[in-house]
């Protein structure tokens, strides 16, 4: 699914309406008012939205947007600028295989994308390789199995509440072995307490390390995009801990506002590198600033 499909609920609402606005008609303080609440009612942060209705001023007074339309392709440029710093690719990595280590809370779409990634990267002409290594929770690890098997990957498995360390550092040697190009691992995402879960990230880091010099070279963060402000905080935590590489925000395709995306870009300074759009293995996509853009915030409603 592209992204302008993928975003097809996201879009709607107040902003939507908003953006959809092709009159010529005069920009006046109420309109701009009217404009400052929807993006603030986006989840996109109070300090983006400051930003942003500061250089929307900024354009106003000096005459260089003088009508609605002309205003909002300043904003839609504003929220662009936010999205494209950073190497959205992925990176080739520092040795053979490639290791990408997925981590994130539950249910924010992490075992999903692992799939849809891995999907993504066979058909692009790699051997990736799964490892299932929530070996907290059994559904996660019989889960990732089941799409392993629909999208065509082999993959890993520890048993339930193993070491995900081990997993990882197994499935880094057995691709090695097996001439996989990449291992996908699928780690946890709650234990008991969030200093056990990040002591354990850390320990899997760690222990990837030592399975192939240099790994992990990708550690991408899963963040439900329909969490809205909250997966700021949780973003927050995950960096914190672990060397966080870039951002892949799912759950796209619901009524999720899309603000979040800009506010988590913005603070991390993190390229989000890929959006989730949909239930299908290829409902992952790249992250394309100016079409995500296009797409949430529409010329015509």
């Amino acid at each position: 699914m592209s992204i302008d499909g993928g975003l097809a609920k996201t879009r709607g609402g107040l902003l939507a309406r908003l953006f959809g606005r092709t009159a010529d008609q005069p920009v006046t303080a109420a309109w701009l008012d009217e404009l400052e609440e929807a993006l603030l009612r986006s989840d996109i942060s109070v300090s983006l939205v400051d930003s942003v209705m500061l250089q929307v001023r900024d354009v106003v007074t000096d005459r260089k947007a003088d009508t609605v339309p002309r205003v909002l392709a300043a904003v839609r440029d504003a929220l662009v600028a936010v999205l494209e710093p950073g190497d959205r690719a992925l990176k080739p990595g520092a040795g053979t295989p490639r290791v990408i280590l997925l981590v994130g809370v539950n249910g924010s779409g992490k075992t999903t994308t692992a799939a849809k990634l891995a999907k993504r990267l066979r058909d692009a002409g790699e051997r990736p390789l799964l490892a299932a290594a929530d070996t907290f929770r059994a559904a996660a690890i019989e889960q990732l199995e089941v799409w392993a098997k629909r999208v065509d990957v082999p993959i890993v498995s520890g048993r339930p509440d193993g070491d995900p360390a081990a997993v990882v550092f197994d499935a880094v040697q057995a691709g090695a072995a097996r001439g996989n190009t990449t291992v996908i691992a699928d780690t946890a995402g709650r234990l008991h307490t969030k200093g056990q879960l990040m002591d354990e990230l850390g320990k899997i880091v760690k222990v990837t390390g030592r399975a192939r010099a240099g790994a992990p070279d990708e550690v991408l963060l899963v963040l439900d995009g329909t969490a809205g402000q909250n997966a700021i905080v949780q973003a927050r935590q995950f960096t914190e801990s672990a060397q966080v590489t870039g951002i892949v925000i799912t759950k796209l395709d619901g009524t999720a506002k899309g603000g979040a995306v800009f506010a988590i870009a913005d603070e991390l300074k993190l390229p989000v590198k890929f959006l989730g759009v949909g239930e299908k293995e290829t409902d992952l996509v790249p992250m394309d600033p100016r079409a995500f853009v296009d797409a949430l915030l529409p010329a015509r409603a």
